[in-house]
């Protein structure tokens, strides 16, 4: 068969958004490897890689810019990945936006199956094309450890109470689940009538919540939360993480809201007086939490 027609055959399956069809192109132990799955995998790996992406990008497809030889006797295929992100992707919301990714893959043939295929592209372009951000630093340095964080805004109140909780994860798809999970409590909050706000932060293999409510009392909402739920029965479960805490807090003392006076440039108490001692109103303060 001809080397390009098989090629063209692995590209129709994958516009053919058939898992199934992609995977039956592929030889006896044959894999794929990609910037996403650097290790590789088979082509049972791949069906379920591509059923990922066709569950978020339900309209998915490839456009095919060159396809040949190389000298070495692979076959080469410069590409253009398209699709609308309409589902959520990666534990993401979807974004509603388009991706059009350049890329290339080499792909070495056995008999009339791929041997392997080696995929190219910059994820960072899909990244920013689905307007998320990319932070570029360090896992560690020295004593430091570095990752990242999020929060959803309630109520503007000054919070009476706070639960706060730790969970240490094994690997990234244990991380992938609470953080999935801790969204979809967050988004559960918003509808609770004593909730102030949440912040999620991931620092290593450690994932912590802190939650300002405004009272001891609204603490227990929670447990009206069917993701909340959820999360406690797979941290119980059988197989899951290395382990967590939880608590409930209350401050001994909140010093109150400054803000700094565009008139004098002195610090001023907002949540005291609209007026600041100089007689000139006080701009908007921050959000408690």
């Amino acid at each position: 068969m001809d080397p390009l027609a098989v090629a063209q055959g692995y590209f129709d399956a994958w516009n053919a958004r058939d898992p199934a069809a992609i995977a039956s192109t592929f030889a006896p132990g044959g894999t794929y490897t990609d910037p996403n799955v650097p290790g590789g995998v088979d082509a049972a790996g791949t069906a379920e890689y591509a059923g990922g992406l066709f569950a978020s990008f339900p309209d998915l497809h490839f456009d095919i810019e060159s396809l040949g030889m190389t000298p070495a006797g692979l076959i080469a295929a410069q590409w253009l990945m398209r699709g609308t992100n309409t589902e959520p992707f990666q534990g993401l919301p979807p974004t509603g936006r388009e991706i059009s990714l350049p890329g290339a893959d080499f792909i070495e043939l056995d008999g009339d199956g791929l041997r392997s295929v080696r995929g190219y592209f910059d994820g960072g372009t899909m990244v920013r094309q689905l307007d998320l951000d990319v932070i570029v630093q360090p896992g560690s340095l020295g004593p430091f450890t570095f990752g990242v964080s999020s929060s959803v805004a309630g109520k503007d109140v000054e919070p009476g109470a706070f639960s706060m909780t730790m969970i240490e994860v094994r690997n990234d798809e244990e991380k992938q689940r609470v953080r999935e999970l801790s969204r979809r409590v967050a988004r559960d909050m918003l509808e609770m009538p004593g909730f102030v706000g949440w912040l999620g932060v991931v620092v290593g293999s450690r994932l912590y919540t802190v939650t300002a409510w405004e009272d001891l009392d609204s603490v227990g909402d929670l447990r009206g939360s069917a993701a909340h739920r959820e999360a406690m029965s797979t941290f119980f479960g059988p197989d899951f993480s290395i382990g967590a805490h939880t608590g409930v807090w209350a401050p001994e003392r909140l010093n109150g809201m400054w803000v700094r006076c565009g008139n004098c440039n002195k610090m001023a108490r907002a949540d005291q007086s609209e007026q600041c001692s100089c007689g000139a109103e006080l701009p908007a303060s921050p959000r408690w939490w």
